[in-house]
């Protein structure tokens, strides 16, 4: 039986064609109601340097947050034997990973504060409150002294450092996400965004190349006596310039929409608008349940492949592989620079050709190729071990290059700092945080070197499953919020578009 959509960007609703002949006024005013015609006022025509200087805050952001995780990551063995009791490296080892984990038990509750307070007061000030916090949390753990020291407190502190850290990180991604796709145009989205991931890696080889060059300066006993500090205390004079940065930016165009429609609103209904924190989740858990569970399964499938390969990767070559710590650190240094060179081509194929196909092509890279990279890590070889990692890491850069665009397109805008600061940490926490725990405690007890391959393919497939439910969102504006385009041209040429045909 032949159909008619009523609009291609609407949910689809299957109608009779003799249905349409029959009411033609009432299916064309329907057709004018979902695809409106546009005022020119109506369009963000977005300013390039606003852009690109949200672009660069955002992103700092980011890559301080992930330096602060990659030194922990890289550290993970030094910072084992200072702060816990001395006895069986592997009990060492898994005490420090369960350390980095327990930052990841507050991270939904950061993002249950931060994110709904985003969508309530702005982003801008949210953002620069997980700065703060994350920077002098960092700093403070540099300044821990180690369990020799003061026996029992010095882990006792480094885990309420690691929480604080943790707590802020809630509001980070989802904020900074959201941040660049509120400003950046629709038809660039990807490629602006992409950034945000940029900063990832560069904090990942800011804080791997700082780790290989003191441990190659200092050695072993020099890093356990005090080596290790070092990259910790950078993090003070980092989180200034980023806070700095973030202090000068104006809020988003969506949200400063969103809060000028709100202040227009009669004051009968004023009261009406204001909630609370908990009015907030309810309101997100109520309503946008299906998304979260989508954002989570998304999420996951990303945070278990984007761990395992950048946080666990050293830990595996040194530990299984018997690679030297620097050695194994160069090699990943050199795959997150090649990533770095490619992740921007990314953003934009993603902007032309759509989100689910690059993001479809990453989960899929994840579940054929896993296997064959670790047996061709296994080889040991300089040449097979690069040739493993550069598949892993061309599988991520899909998903890396394509998720920041990808993740707030799912939640419209009165909720879309909350909304995915929630779903975002609560998979981070179950899935992200606890991967290079997990892996090396089912090494332990199988015996198996190919387990982190096996977990990055079962995490891969529910990734395989939750792009093929999602919709599509490249080169359409954000839900509850105008279109945004990049030059008035192009809003001229919007308007024109959806200008309704004469009939004669």
């Amino acid at each position: 039986m032949a159909t008619e959509e009523l609009d291609p960007a609407e949910p689809r609703i299957p109608v009779h064609p003799d249905a349409v002949k029959r009411h033609r006024t009432l299916f064309r005013a329907a057709r004018r109601r979902r695809n409106p015609p546009l005022r020119r006022t109506d369009i963000t025509v977005t300013d390039e340097a606003a852009v690109h200087r949200a672009v660069k805050a955002a992103s700092l952001g980011n890559a301080m947050e992930w330096f602060d995780f990659g030194i922990y990551s890289y550290l993970a063995v030094t910072i084992g034997h200072v702060f816990f009791p001395s006895g069986n490296d592997t009990v060492q080892l898994i005490s420090s990973f369960a350390t980095f984990a327990v930052s990841f038990l507050v991270r939904p509750l950061g993002g249950m504060v931060f994110g709904p307070l985003g969508d309530r007061i702005g982003r801008k000030k949210v953002l620069a409150t997980t700065m703060i916090m994350m920077a002098l949390a960092t700093f403070a753990i540099g300044l821990i002294p180690s369990y020799a020291a003061i026996g029992f407190w010095a882990p006792v502190l480094l885990i309420v450092f690691r929480l604080v850290q943790g707590f802020s990180t809630g509001g980070e991604y989802g904020g900074a996400s959201t941040f660049i796709a509120e400003y950046a145009p629709d038809r660039r989205r990807g490629f602006f965004g992409s950034f945000l991931e940029l900063g990832t890696l560069a904090g990942y080889v800011g804080a791997a190349g700082l780790v290989t060059l003191l441990t190659s300066l200092l050695g072993g006993d020099g890093m356990e006596s005090w080596g290790w500090r070092v990259p910790f205390l950078v993090a003070g004079p980092i989180g200034a310039v980023g806070l700095y940065l973030r202090l000068r930016l104006d809020e988003t165009p969506a949200f400063q929409k969103l809060e000028d429609e709100s202040a227009h609103q009669a004051s009968e209904a004023a009261s009406a608008v204001e909630t609370t924190a908990r009015g907030d989740l309810a309101k997100i858990f109520r309503e946008q349940w299906p998304t979260l569970v989508l954002c989570v399964c998304l999420v996951g499938a990303y945070n278990v492949t984007d761990y395992m390969f950048l946080s666990y990767m050293p830990t595996y070559l040194s530990d299984e592989m018997g690679y030297s710590e620097a050695h194994g650190l160069l090699l990943l240094i050199g795959t997150m620079v090649v990533l770095m060179l490619v992740i921007n081509q990314v953003g934009r194929i993603s902007d032309r050709h759509g989100r689910k196909p690059v993001l479809m092509t990453g989960m899929l890279g994840f579940l054929l190729l896993s296997a064959p990279a670790f047996l061709l890590v296994q080889q040991g070889s300089l040449v097979a071990v690069s040739a493993g990692m550069l598949m892993l890491g061309l599988s991520l850069v899909c998903m890396l290059g394509t998720m920041s665009a990808a993740l707030p397109a799912l939640f419209p805008t009165q909720v879309r700092y909350g909304g995915l600061s929630i779903g975002y940490n609560l998979s981070a926490s179950l899935f992200g945080g606890t991967t290079p725990l997990v892996i090396t405690a089912l090494i332990s007890v199988t015996g198996s070197d190919m387990m982190p391959a096996y977990y990055a393919m079962a995490a891969a497939l529910v990734g395989v499953v939750a792009v093929a439910c999602m919709e599509e969102t490249a080169q359409r504006p954000l839900a509850g919020s105008p279109p945004s385009v990049s030059t008035p041209e192009e809003a001229a040429e919007l308007v024109e578009s959806r200008a309704p045909v004469p009939r004669f």
